[in-house]
């Protein structure tokens, strides 16, 4: 039997692929630029050495992040080109004006700002060179706003027209487009999951150096702040979680009921904890639910309808003209479920940690060995040096690192799929939106390309954040020391003749 690959599926397959991997660095470099900024703000306030040097690790680890970010991102730019012309036509006069914004927060406040953190370490007063990092974090919060309020207009189109002369949808309403429900929903969720991952790397590579008993006051205090982070942002995460189901569900019901796998419309549906299904029948097989659940989570009422898999695709049936209306229903189901799942284990280590390493135990005598504290949390009944947490907390924290990151991609992969089989929601069908000259074997050449570019920039990446995270934070110098930055001065002109030094 031979398959007959479609330009529009290797076209999806491509997208899919450089998008998921594209968005592994972006919730780290959110995240990972507002830490570092408030590790340098504590130094900056507290004059402690173990801050500066947590604030100089951590952003090394941020700064190969963005960098690869960056790279990855330009390739989704080139694909709406390449693959997508029919679709960059027809949104071209919406999507203009979010990205143009984008790319100059992107590419010019954040670049400025952020060159001038990596070289002004010897030459900037320490304020100024503490608001470049602020500005940088701001600038990639900025960023991430008009890029979903872009993804969000895909999901729910507001402030435009048609016009049927072009065939394009034209902008109308700017401010509506930035401000509409689905798009603050969306930023909140997004920019709360963010955080969550940056906490969690904060966490896994903080015990990893805790259980191996370096580095101590360096990782105690990052570890700390990780977990407070992770557990705030996982209660943030859950809360926009929430409130972004229910405007999906009154925008897109078809995807509520593709999550939860129902099939038919119900008073007090249930929610779905696992089920196996035959979606030719359309009808499940196997079903564990929660009665009720469901339609509290759609409309805070345990006895409201939601509308079932059949039920609305003869709705959009009727209102959209003959098709299967229905998104790849195991896809929505079980990646709906890997991302709440992994974003609760991830918020549930964060509450274990915060638990575990309470004030009382911060605070218990310390010993010291070489330049670090060890906290009466590291010593064994004994007395002898080792974690007093069990190690299979310090292996959980570890591996932690991992669980936001593979919540992110799933909810991802749930969002754009479960909308499928519309590109922009009731207006623009995926199909039509391809470019129509692409052959297959052009698109999957490029496919497998930028696959193959993505495993070695992969590889490279992965290879650059063990180095510099196994090694840790790097001792203080004397020129640390003396920097005009480090202990408050303006540079003046004793410091004119120093070369400017890139800190990493």
């Amino acid at each position: 039997m031979q398959l007959a690959l479609e330009p529009l599926d290797v076209a999806r397959w491509q997208f899919g692929v450089t998008t998921v991997y594209h968005f592994l660095f972006v919730p780290l470099t959110i995240s990972l630029s507002a830490l570092t900024a408030g590790l340098q703000t504590a130094w900056v306030r507290s004059g402690n050495e173990k801050y500066l040097k947590a604030t100089k690790f951590w952003g090394k680890l941020f700064l190969i992040n963005i960098a690869m970010g960056v790279v990855t991102g330009i390739v989704q730019e080139f694909q709406f080109g390449m693959n997508w012309s029919d679709y960059s036509r027809f949104v071209g006069d919406i999507f203009g004006a979010p990205l143009a914004f984008e790319a100059l927060i992107a590419f010019f406040f954040e670049s400025t700002f952020i060159g001038l953190w990596i070289f002004g370490w010897d030459k900037l007063p320490k304020k100024i060179h503490l608001a470049c990092i602020w500005m940088v974090s701001i600038g990639t919060i900025l960023s991430a706003y008009f890029i979903l309020a872009a993804n969000s207009w895909m999901q729910h189109p507001v402030g435009y027209r048609y016009n049927p002369k072009t065939k394009r949808a034209e902008l109308t309403d700017f401010w509506t487009v930035l401000t509409q429900n689905t798009a603050l929903a969306q930023f909140f969720h997004t920019i709360s999951a963010a955080f969550l991952t940056g906490a969690a790397f904060m966490i896994g590579i903080a015990a990893y150096h805790l259980a191996r008993k370096r580095h101590i006051a360096v990782m105690r205090s990052s570890l700390r702040l990780a977990l407070v982070i992770a557990v705030v942002a996982g209660a943030l995460t859950a809360i926009s979680g929430d409130t972004l189901g229910k405007v999906m569900f009154k925008q897109q019901p078809m995807k509520m009921a593709a999550a939860e796998a129902l099939w038919d419309g119900q008073n007090g549906a249930p929610f779905s904890i696992f089920a196996v299904g035959d979606v030719s029948k359309g009808h499940n097989s196997v079903e564990i639910e929660i009665p009720n659940l469901l339609s509290f989570l759609a409309t805070d009422d345990f006895h409201a309808y939601v509308g079932g898999i059949n039920d609305v695709n003869k709705q959009e049936q009727q209102k959209y003209g003959p098709g299967d209306y229905r998104p790849n229903i195991p896809v929505a189901y079980w990646g709906f479920r890997w991302m709440i799942g992994f974003g609760v284990v991830s918020i549930g280590v964060g509450a274990a940690g915060l638990w575990l390493t309470r004030r009382k135990f911060w605070l218990a005598p310390a010993h010291r060995t070489g330049d670090d504290e060890v906290p009466h949390l590291m010593l064994t009944k004994n007395g002898q040096l080792g974690p007093r947490l069990s190690r299979w907390y310090w292996w959980i924290a570890l591996w932690t690192m991992v669980f936001p990151l593979l919540a992110n991609s799933w909810g991802w992969i749930f969002t754009e799929t479960g909308r499928q089989p519309w590109v922009v929601y009731g207006v623009l069908r995926t199909r039509d939106a391809v470019s129509p000259t692409v052959s297959t074997g052009e698109v999957f050449t490029s496919l497998i390309v930028f696959t193959l570019l993505y495993a070695a920039l992969a590889v490279v990446e992965v290879r650059l954040l063990l180095k510099y995270a196994k090694a840790g934070p790097a001792e203080l110098t004397d020129d640390d020391r003396r920097s005009p930055t480090r202990i408050g001065g303006d540079g003046g002109d004793a410091d004119a003749d120093r070369p400017m030094a890139f800190s990493y």
